[in-house]
């Protein structure tokens, strides 16, 4: 069957001596794998299209599991993301959420144009740790783990001073705190923030200023939801502690 897609290159790696295997992510089909022949030679017209964050048009045969492009055009290269080394840290931590927690061919097309619109975010210098805690909630709910912080989850009760239970799928009042010790307590405005990035279009934010702490707390809790549900070692996670660890 022939394809014709705009797509998102949200993986792409070597493939024999000339060849790359690349997945995109697009707003009809969801996940796609594509062999782009002779993409890793020199003169190859195809070489700047596999690259990751390329936003394009492709075109594809696939009879299996797999496509072979025959053409392609890029639609908007995202080389900002490339050049600087944060935005292609985070950039590239969004990426491989999307390839693990999408099935092949899984259809999405909210996933297709949140995830444009956190690359254009990040391109225009919007806070690179907020686009990724908004898109990270997203993609939770996507999964089926999202948290339920409107109330108590044990016993229904609305309090300003909640805690979150990964292991229980929501907020503690002070009164069920001790149903899990592991509850990370969190200030009002924190339950505000992770309520709001449940359900914000990336597309729509503007500027947040935020203090240090609140960006700590929400990283920690944010960070317990998905290492509760989601058993994935991120090697771009990695790579953005260690840029933190070593003041990158």
């Amino acid at each position: 069957m022939l394809y014709r897609v705009n797509g998102i290159v949200i993986r792409s790696f070597d493939y024999g001596e000339g060849n790359k295997i690349i997945t995109i992510l697009t707003n009809e089909y969801g996940k796609m794998s594509v062999m782009v022949r002779g993409a890793k030679k020199v003169k190859s017209r195809y070489s700047a299209i596999t690259q990751l964050f390329t936003y394009g048009e492709f075109v594809f045969f696939k009879s299996g599991s797999m496509g072979n492009l025959s053409a392609g055009e890029i639609i908007k290269p995202y080389n900002k993301l490339r050049e600087d080394i944060h935005k292609a840290a985070y950039g590239s931590y969004l990426a491989e959420l999307t390839e693990k927690l999408l099935g092949e061919q899984d259809r999405a097309g909210w996933v297709f144009d949140q995830l444009l619109a956190a690359f254009d975010a990040m391109e225009a210098d919007k806070d690179l740790q907020i686009v990724t805690h908004i898109y990270e909630m997203r993609l939770l709910a996507l999964a089926g783990y999202e948290p339920d912080m409107s109330q108590c989850v044990s016993c229904g009760a609305e309090s300003k001073e909640m805690s979150l239970s990964a292991a229980m799928g929501g907020a503690l009042c002070p009164r069920c705190r001790h149903l899990d010790p592991q509850a990370i307590p969190l200030a009002e405005s924190v339950v505000r923030l992770i309520r709001l990035f449940q359900r914000m279009d990336i597309a729509r934010l503007g500027q947040i200023d935020l203090a240090d702490s609140t960006r700590s707390l929400l990283k920690t809790a944010i960070r317990r939801l998905y290492d509760t549900h989601i058993d994935v070692k991120w090697k771009s996670r990695q790579f953005l502690d260690q840029m933190e660890k070593y003041g990158i």
